[in-house]
């Protein structure tokens, strides 16, 4: 049995569970409230009052709220509740859910031990106020007291939510229970009763306080339990400084470290904890605080894994049943049927089997292994999983990607999943260990490919497609699979085209099946137009083929086969869909828009959508989603041999790619005209014949760049083969620059980014190197390379510079000012940014000089000169501002708030920066989101916040992982530190600065000093 993974806190909803043993509820150790007094005083200390009703507002349009300020509407319309007193009775009333109150309970509830000489007056007068508003039939007078009516409480729809949550738990649907308890959470709307009067209403504050912090421990329990733990610390970390006393939430802080791989962090905090109970209570940490540490201290690898991950008893196991649906008609192959079933079937003793199916495309090896998977279910009870390789395609599916989706399916949370495809193949290889599933590895490459998505123990098997015949896959089981006998192949196109029209002519059937080389994709095809065309007889469709002047005959011919497969469908298209079937294949991309393809077609929109639609009907194209159309990798292959055939000119080939290259250069430099309204770059940008989309919205620009990155990139690629259009692919990569500075698409960016670079160089185009160089040093600089960057932006200017290009070496000295920066050469960085300022100037690119002072801004913090620090971060500022400019202003408040905040002015840092932040998040600058975190924690530790200051930068670290580069992670780390420090937690924040040391040591980074000061002790006077 699995250890378990420490104490979990249920779902408590009120008058559940108390504080008891086993409970999960933290001892409290100070700040207890007192017994309550008045109404439901007999309810369990730590609980809510129960409550008798949940549901609707009784026909009266009535709801009222308690978690938070007393309110009260009326079919949305806010109600006047009146003064404190009479708001107190309202909730007194409120949460006795529809009991009955005497005078006496809610005059005690009120005043408590010394009410006033008219307290029974003075109820009755506010009763009959609050009955004038609410409504008779609402708060009714009964056995000398008064009720409430109505049952539409968000106190009641927080307790059904509660409840709902802790069935779902318990039921193993942790994703819904959370969501259940976060919905829950958001009812609450600042401090409960606020300004509230009377012991009553303390007493339930302090109550509903309660429940709601056991709650959120539930809820962040659960996000351990489903992997979240990175993104838990942050929360943790504010929650531990907000409520320094609750061990739960140390407890639940230790274990989200430990997951994140922070061990000595982890163990810091039981330090900071034992200390801090020792010195204000004068007590030990609970048993299971210490339990913790113990199992964090001998690495227990069970306490390490979500629950998901953990023994049956945790959570139900993912199954997945990823198969593709088998096709009814499937006709014959029995003996392949039999032959893979048997051995398929030996993996259930104590052998790993591997089948791999060889054969030429159209033979039916995918329709042959889905139906023996299916055969085979019942022998891998633990699943199936199924990914189509796309080996026959030019970008066949990378492993490690295909393990990521793999673990996913077998209940592996992205944050578990490591990034290297060794690790992964190691994690999925100890995720099968033990079960029985099934993995059918469809249209693979080759064994290189094939290899790390094996399972590596007995009760799992694999099935293989491909091409190839994998002669160096040990172990494997290699079947080759032939084309149908004749019998096979007609039984096959009668179950399609229908017994009755084939039976009417049987020889003309043969002729069909025999024509098509009894290859079962090409029989499919036929059958499938004759099935869907009522109006042919067989031996029309017959006939049609017999006429393909020897297509059919080339269906024997190796990978030809699958060509003249496709011959069939394509010969029947009218000229205009040809001509786009042909041309469409010609981009390289994953799939295009319709846009994308108006271009490459050069006709309007709603006439390329008709011919799209077309192919679609025609099984030639896909629709991947509306708008979005993609080739099968083979059809891909076939309708570029058809354009290399069929298009005259020849030269429309290049004239339908340079045509899409003009659309996304065009759109791309629009999409950056709108974010940086004022920015020169556009202007000196290669000159585009086809126009493409326009905006009106900056989020509508944003929607597209992220939409079409892959396929912009793939034309950027592709485009940097011909020196006709490598100018124009260097350019959209420029204007495209978003795409490295979120993160999202840096690698991709990056690796096109050198294809471009070594193709200028080989054609030497001075101007297309000079400019892909200077996409590499902003790539290089984004990811913490800063020694690379500046070797790139020193071509930079040397390149540009030799063919009178400015606009490149205005920013590469802007980079290299910055870089210098970053490195603490100031000299050269003022040196740098100075020169940017200057040839920014002469350029008229406003904000271009605007970047470059911001920039210089900083150089002049980092020599003690604030004021002029700040001066120039608010000219930057100032001039984005005059322009529009919201992203790159964004960067201006960035820099001001920087230099505010050294300049002591906290309060205006801190509005600078949070401006600042809102705009990264909306413009989905990933990297600027997690450094304007940092710098807001920076100002929360110069103003004493430092729960604040901590929670910002744990969640700066999860924002930056995977970006950012270490240098800017070591930052952040020391930053966390001293924020912890403040709080007292001086062992974890020492691990801060360790890991901070140890980054910047291996960078060489002259912020190490600082951090070396950090970790040294005082000296004792």
């Amino acid at each position: 049995m699995g250890q378990d993974n420490g104490p979990r806190v249920p779902a408590q909803g009120p008058g559940g569970h108390g504080a008891g043993p086993g409970s999960g509820v933290p001892r409290q150790r100070a700040g207890t409230a007192g017994a309550a007094t008045g109404p439901a005083a007999d309810a369990p200390a730590g609980a809510v009052p129960e409550e008798r009703d949940t549901g609707a507002d009784n026909g009266t349009g009535l709801r009222f709220g308690v978690l938070g300020p007393v309110r009260a509407w009326r079919d949305g319309e806010a109600l006047a509740t009146g003064s404190p007193q009479q708001r107190a009775l309202l909730a007194a009333l409120l949460l006795r859910s529809g009991r009955t109150a005497t005078a006496a309970e809610l005059i005690d509830a009120l005043w408590g031990e010394e009410p006033p000489s008219q307290a029974l007056a003075a109820l009755r007068t506010y009763a009959s106020r609050l009955r004038k508003v609410l409504g008779a039939e609402v708060l009714v007078s009964e056995s000398g007291g008064y009720a409430l009516r109505t049952t539409a409480l968000d106190l009641t729809r927080a307790r059904e939510l509660a409840a709902e949550a802790e069935k779902l738990r318990a039921a193993g649907d942790r994703t819904a229970a959370r969501a259940r308890l976060a919905e829950a959470l958001d009812l609450w709307d600042g401090e409960v009763l606020a300004s509230v009067p009377g012991p009553y209403a303390d007493a339930q504050r302090t109550r509903l306080e309660e429940w709601r912090l056991t709650l959120l421990e539930t809820r962040v329990d659960i996000d351990l339990e489903i992997g979240a733990h990175a993104e838990a610390v942050s929360e943790l970390t504010a929650l531990t400084a907000a409520h320094p006393l609750r061990e739960r939430l140390r407890e639940l802080l230790m274990l989200a470290l430990y997951r994140s791989g922070r061990q000595a962090e982890a163990l810091a905090v039981y330090a900071d904890t034992r200390r801090l109970l020792a010195d204000e209570l004068g007590v030990d940490p609970t048993p299971e605080l210490s339990r913790l540490q113990q199992r964090i201290l001998q690495g227990d690898t069970e306490l390490a894994r979500p629950v998901e991950e953990q023994a049956p008893a945790a959570a139900p196991v993912a199954r997945p049943a990823q198969l593709p649906a088998t096709v009814a008609d499937f006709t014959g192959r029995t003996a392949f049927v039999r032959e893979l079933g048997a051995r398929l079937a030996t993996a259930e003793g104590s052998v790993m089997a591997v089948s791999a199916l060889a054969g030429i495309g159209g033979v039916g090896k995918t329709t042959l292994a889905v139906h023996v998977a299916h055969e085979a279910r019942p022998h891998f009870p633990d699943g199936q999983l199924y990914v189509d390789l796309q080996g026959a395609g030019a970008r066949a599916a990378a492993p490690e990607t295909v393990l990521g989706s793999f673990l996913r399916a077998l209940g592996t949370p992205d944050s578990a999943i490591p990034d290297s495809l060794e690790d992964r193949a190691a994690l999925y290889r100890s995720t099968l260990d033990g079960r029985r599933v099934l993995i059918l590895l469809d249209n693979a490459r080759d064994a290189a490919q094939i290899r790390p998505l094996l399972p590596g123990t007995a009760g799992c098997a694999a099935l293989v497609t491909s091409r190839i015949r994998m002669v160096d896959l040990a172990g494997a089981h290699l079947v080759d699979l032939d084309v149908m006998s004749p019998e096979e192949a007609l039984q096959l196109f009668t179950r399609i085209v229908g017994e009755e029209r084939v039976r009417a002519e049987r020889e003309a059937a043969l002729d069909v099946v025999a024509a098509c080389g009894f290859l079962p994709l090409a029989i499919r095809i036929a059958a499938s137009r004759l099935a869907a065309r009522r109006t042919w007889t067989v031996s029309v469709l017959a006939a049609k083929l017999a006429d393909e002047r020897r297509r059919l005959d080339e269906l024997q011919a190796g990978d030809l086969a699958v060509k003249a497969t496709f011959e069939l469908g394509y010969g029947q298209l009218e000229p205009a869909q040809a001509r786009a079937f042909r041309l469409l294949g010609l981009a390289d991309g994953p799939d295009i828009s319709l846009a994308a393809a108006a271009a490459v077609l050069d006709l309007p929109l709603w006439d390329t959508e008709d011919l799209l639609e077309a192919l679609v009907d025609t099984s030639l194209l896909e629709s991947a989603a509306p708008g979005r159309y993609r080739y099968h990798d083979l059809l891909r292959l076939y309708a570029r041999a058809c354009a290399d055939r069929d298009e005259h000119p020849p030269t429309e080939k290049e004239a339908a790619l340079s045509r899409l290259l003009d659309f996304y250069l065009s759109t791309a430099a629009r999409v950056y005209a709108i974010e940086r309204p004022g920015d020169r770059l556009v202007d000196h940008l290669e000159r585009t014949e086809y126009e493409g989309l326009a905006f009106t919205d900056r989020h509508d620009a944003q929607d597209w760049l992220y939409a079409e990155s892959h396929c912009l990139l793939a034309c950027v690629r592709q485009s940097a083969a011909s020196p006709t259009t490598l100018r124009r692919a260097v350019d959209l990569l420029w204007a495209s620059l978003d795409l490295a500075e979120s993160g999202a698409n840096s690698k991709e960016y990056e690796a096109v980014a050198t294809v471009l670079r070594e193709a200028a160089a080989k054609t030497g185009d001075v101007r297309a190197e000079g400019r892909a160089a200077n996409t590499l040093a902003y790539v290089h600089h984004y990811q913490g390379r800063f020694d690379q960057a500046e070797q790139e932006a020193a071509e930079v200017t040397e390149l540009a510079g030799s063919v009178d290009d400015p606009l490149p070496v205005c920013w590469a000295l802007n980079a290299r000012g910055a870089i210098a920066h970053y490195q603490a050469r100031f000299g050269d960085a003022d040196e740098h940014l100075t020169r940017a300022i200057a040839e920014f100037r002469a350029a008229e690119d406003r904000a271009g000089e605007a970047a470059a002072l911001c920039n210089l801004s900083r150089i002049r913090l980092a020599t003690g000169r604030k004021e002029d620090a700040i001066r120039m971060a608010q000219q930057g500022a100032d001039m984005y501002e005059e322009m529009g400019h919201a992203l790159k202003g964004a960067n201006g408040r960035y820099a001001l708030g920087l230099a505010l905040t050294d300049g002591g002015r906290l309060d205006a840092a801190r509005d600078q920066l949070h401006g600042a932040l809102s705009v990264f998040v909306d413009s989905r600058q990933r990297l600027w989101e997690g450094m304007t975190l940092f710098r807001i924690a920076e100002v929360e530790i110069a103003a004493g916040r430092y729960g604040v200051a901590a929670a910002g930068a744990e969640k700066a670290l999860t924002v930056l992982r995977g970006i950012g580069g270490e240098w800017r992670r070591g930052n952040v780390l020391t930053v966390l530190g001293k924020a912890l420090h403040g709080l007292g937690q001086s062992g974890r924040a020492q691990v801060c600065w360790q890991e901070a040391l140890d980054i910047y040591q291996e960078l060489d980074s002259p912020e190490a000093a600082e951090v070396k000061a950090l970790l040294s002790p005082p000296l004792v006077a």
